[in-house]
């Protein structure tokens, strides 16, 4: 074989997933490496299930295909694995765990260097001995195996008497991986290291012994996420995705991810059961079609929405794009369909506007401080008079510091450009009256009730507005809680039928997504899910700008008249 060439992408995934056909595209490189191994690994015995059958006896090829890649990269001349990191995504109750503890099992068996240290490294204790259980079990439940590992319970750790390796099955935290030197890493359940903040961090120091170990690998299994991905797990299954998909070439990884085919997930194909198969490569045996055909019936007939998305998420393997709670906005079920990415980027956004609205809310230093623009288009591709909605968000460096459970996630919306994470207390004024600024330079604005502020806490705001030239007129505090009322349900029927749409911003779907309503008398009032971690400013900031466009504002350098009578625009 010519080493040279071979790649990991599987460009024709799509096909082979429906088919049901190996999502490997490649023999193993080494053909006697993989065969040594798995026949280590086939003679390993599955515990808990009945008559405690091999993996041999139990599992379907495409088990041992993933497998045969893994050990079958180690080139035994050279004293390297030319593949050395593996993604496996499945659904749940597809013995990934028990599969998990297999794989490192056979590497502390296959494992030739003394005194090695093997990894699995899970986000949980749980987790950590949902894995461990079955390990332990298949060395004390084989008299041949018990004469060269021995298992330590307290310790959960596996040692090879002969080479004296260890394998440790570990929760994560900063303290125990830090110094580690493992040659052999498997990362369990990635999805729910997205949750964590500093994961990244943490997971580069358990894999550095690959370094000077270029035998080893590291194998990274999960599940898809119960909300949309974030931190460590959004970026590596990005990255898997595009390798797969020959957007990148990386013949040192390979994904394997049992996911629906996009045009399958549009016509919503995972909820016909003769297509479970396709994310559940173990139907049949750890997973029962009778099972996930009524508990998909109870989940879509009697839950909430919530309920729903984590259920399709865990055992269909249907990404999450937003988390839609019960108590959810109005509008939330109509955001992403009003996506628009024409205007993603601001100038694009105000090249296509004739009038636009802004709304500001924010609150204290550990806060976010939501900006948002709504503009009336100048003319639309459709027969509705348009408003896009443009908006992006500050806060201090501190808040990460304060609010680490959705650190993760606002350090990924500042990648996308949609956060600014500030130095200095003052820095997210200017940035605000920035791009306030470059509206008013436009004659966008209208000549009064243009910008829309929570009245609370904007005295350092307004002052720089008017040091930019923004006439006091122009700003005017709105009215917020259940006096929002109105503005909420008229927003949330205007992104209905598409006549408001927005960039596709995830920091804005994330907003949104965490907006619960509550009844307030006989009005219904928005605010936020949890309080101090589930953010929504950006969306009230919004709610404020929306308010302003909906007194259908005159731009001041011109703006409705030419909007009457242009002649593209069908009124």
């Amino acid at each position: 074989m010519s080493f040279q060439n071979w790649k990991t992408s599987c460009p024709d995934w799509e096909q082979r997933i429906v088919a049901g056909e190996s999502l490997v595209p490649f023999p193993p490189l080494f053909p006697e490496e993989a065969e040594a191994s798995l026949c280590v690994f086939k003679s390993l015995r599955v515990a808990d299930v009945p008559g405690m059958p091999t993996f041999g006896e139990c599992c379907d090829q495409w088990v041992f295909d993933f497998v045969g890649a893994i050990f079958g990269a180690y080139d035994g001349n050279t004293q390297r694995s030319l593949i050395n990191e593996f993604l496996l995504l499945i659904s749940k109750k597809n013995a990934k765990s028990t599969i998990a503890a297999g794989i490192m099992v056979t590497a502390l068996i296959r494992n030739d260097r003394f005194e090695n240290e093997l990894l699995l490294l899970a986000p949980t204790i749980e987790v950590a001995n949902n894995s461990f259980k079955p390990a332990a079990a298949m060395v004390k439940y084989d008299e041949d195996l018990k004469q060269i590992l021995h298992v330590y319970d307290h310790k959960r750790t596996i040692r090879n008497l002969k080479t004296g390796a260890e394998l440790k099955i570990v929760a994560s935290d900063k303290d125990t991986v830090s110094g580690k030197k493992a040659g052999f890493v498997l990362v369990d359940e990635l999805w729910l290291f997205g949750k964590k903040n500093g994961a990244a961090a943490m997971l580069q120091e358990a894999t550095g012994g690959l370094v000077s170990r270029p035998e080893g690998f590291v194998v990274y299994l999960t599940t898809h996420s119960d909300e949309p991905p974030a931190g460590v797990w959004k970026s590596k299954l990005e990255y898997y995705r595009d390798v797969r998909d020959c957007k990148i070439h990386d013949p040192e990884r390979l994904g394997v991810l049992y996911e629906f085919p996009e045009v399958m997930l549009k016509n919503k194909d995972y909820l016909k059961s003769e297509n479970f198969y396709i994310t559940n490569p173990n139907l049949g045996r750890s997973v029962r079609r009778s099972w996930l055909e009524s508990k998909l019936r109870e989940t879509m007939d009697g839950t909430g929405e919530e309920d729903k998305q984590s259920f399709l998420a865990k055992h269909l393997n249907v990404p999450i794009g937003m988390n839609l709670r019960r108590d959810r906005w109005a509008g939330a079920d109509y955001w992403q369909a009003a996506e628009f990415t024409a205007i993603r980027e601001f100038e694009e956004f105000l090249d296509r506007c004739e009038v636009v609205t802004a709304g500001v809310d924010g609150g204290g230093l550990d806060d976010l401080l939501g900006l948002c623009f709504i503009g009336r288009e100048k003319e639309s591709e459709t027969d509705k008079s348009r408003w896009l909605l443009w908006a992006c968000a500050c806060c201090h460096k501190d808040a990460l510091d304060k609010r680490k459970q959705i650190a993760t996630v606002l350090r990924d919306f500042q990648k996308d450009g949609d956060l600014f994470v500030c130095e200095n207390v003052a820095d997210d004024t200017l940035i605000v009256a920035d791009y306030i600024e470059q509206v008013l330079d436009r004659g966008l604005f209208p000549k009064e009730n243009a910008i829309g502020l929570d009245p609370v806490g904007v005295a350092t705001i307004i002052d720089e507005l008017i040091e930019r030239e923004v006439k006091p007129e122009q700003i005017v505090g709105v009215p917020q809680g259940y006096k929002l009322s109105g503005v909420t349900k008229g927003m949330a029927r205007k992104l209905a039928d598409k006549s408001l749409v927005h960039g596709g911003s995830r920091m804005m779907a994330w907003c949104v997504s965490n907006a619960k309503t509550e009844r307030r008398g006989n009005a219904d009032y928005v605010t936020k899910q949890a309080a101090g971690s589930m953010k929504i400013d950006p969306l009230t900031a919004a709610f404020n700008a929306f308010d302003l466009m909906s007194r259908h504002p005159e731009a001041e350098g011109g703006g409705l008249d030419d909007f009457l009578n242009n002649p593209v625009m069908v009124i």
